[in-house]
């Protein structure tokens, strides 16, 4: 049977935890067909509640307390996270809030959705059958939603319709066990749970969005204020560029890779090849360099260095670009048979080739097949 722990946190919530204990083993646990445990990381609360749960957890087998290390609530996460993998053995961790905004009732969903197979389960807010409270003021709604939209847009992540729910259930082997947990931004604010997420996100094949109806606090008021938002848009937008870099870097490669192509082709035509000949020369030539400048520098952090590997991924680097061998020299032969075959045609043909069909095409080739950065996730929401 899997084993599923939520790491809950917890600082002076006495009347809540108590409630949410009950509420969850009584209730909650026995309608799921998974071991269900409950860690409380306590930040050292003076009401009680550490004694709360530690009564609780003698009648409840399955309720733990530990105290958290160092401060914030990215490290309360932290150390609950690295206690539930080491020492309960989890195979999946849900992160839950203590104060009932993530009503106990959608643990069951969420479950459900990791044991269909789900590495990644998202409570969300903004699917069908998801919400926000009613009560929430219009400016509050808009800030939640206008801010959610931000971050989307920041991370060109627009399948995933909730990136600040903090609801969320990750299985250990091969999502969370990859992530360097005590290194992630910001683990003093909330704004840690955007590179949680998207580091999650990453290592995931299978992502599920699981409907949320998010509560207001039964007890005391939001911890989230103005600071902690900007934090949150500050670090959304730091790995929205990160997430790029790669990207332009494979624009520099392929800027050089077609200077290469251009000069070569114009001196293969100038020896007398034809331009169709003299193009697919050209092309290979700037393959060769692409491949070089891309090991060594756009994906170095995956970069091929034994003689083997490097003649191995580089038959499988010209395998995938079979495709620019064939259709760049087409397009350029073809527009300069229509339009008459001089340097000015064969540059602007070369110039749309590469644009709309060869850097689209091999930048997926590359990141999915040769240094493998990316995966081939499957996202859909669950209904």
């Amino acid at each position: 049977m899997e084993k599923v722990v939520i790491v809950m946190p917890a600082w002076n919530e006495v009347e809540n935890i108590k409630s949410m204990i009950e509420e969850l083993t009584e209730k909650e646990f026995p309608k799921i067909n998974a071991d269900m445990q409950l860690l409380i990381v306590d930040n050292h609360s003076t009401d009680g509640t550490p004694e709360a749960v530690e009564k609780a957890s003698e009648k409840h087998k399955n309720v733990y307390i530990i105290q958290q290390e160092k401060s914030g609530l990215g490290w309360a996460y932290v150390t609950g996270m690295r206690y539930a993998m080491e020492t309960l053995k989890a195979d999946a961790i849900l992160e839950m809030d203590a104060d009932f905004q993530h009503p106990p009732r959608f643990v069951k969903p969420m479950v459900e959705a990791y044991l269909g197979g789900a590495e990644y389960a998202i409570g969300s807010r903004y699917i069908k059958g998801g919400s926000v409270p009613k009560e929430w003021a219009a400016s509050r709604r808009a800030i939640s939603f206008f801010g959610n939209l931000f971050i989307r847009t920041v991370l060109l992540n627009f399948k995933i319709h909730d990136l600040t729910t903090g609801f969320r259930l990750t299985k250990v082997n091969g999502v969370l066990d990859k992530i360097d947990l005590e290194k992630l931004h910001d683990l003093n604010r909330f704004a840690y749970k955007v590179d949680l997420l998207y580091q999650s996100l990453k290592n995931s094949k299978k992502t599920v969005e699981v409907p949320l109806e998010f509560a207001s606090r039964t007890k005391d008021k939001s911890k989230f204020n103005w600071k902690e938002m900007v934090a949150t848009f500050k670090l959304a937008i730091i790995l929205g560029i990160k997430d790029k870099q790669r990207f332009i870097k494979f624009g520099v490669v392929g800027f050089t890779g077609f200077l290469v192509n251009y000069l070569g082709l114009e001196f293969l035509k100038r020896l007398g090849l034809t331009t169709y000949w003299a193009t697919l020369f050209a092309t290979e030539a700037a393959i060769v360099s692409n491949f070089i400048f891309n090991n060594v520098w756009t994906f170095k952090d995956k970069i091929i260095t034994s003689l083997k590997d490097v003649v191995v991924q580089f038959a499988k680097f010209n395998l995938s670009s079979l495709f620019a061998v064939i259709v760049q020299p087409l397009i350029v032969s073809g527009a300069a048979k229509l339009l008459g075959d001089t340097s000015v045609v064969r540059f602007a043909a070369l110039i749309f080739a590469l644009i709309f069909v060869i850097v689209p095409y091999n930048y997926i080739v590359y990141n999915l097949f040769i240094w493998k950065t990316w995966k081939l996730p499957k996202v859909f929401v669950r209904n």
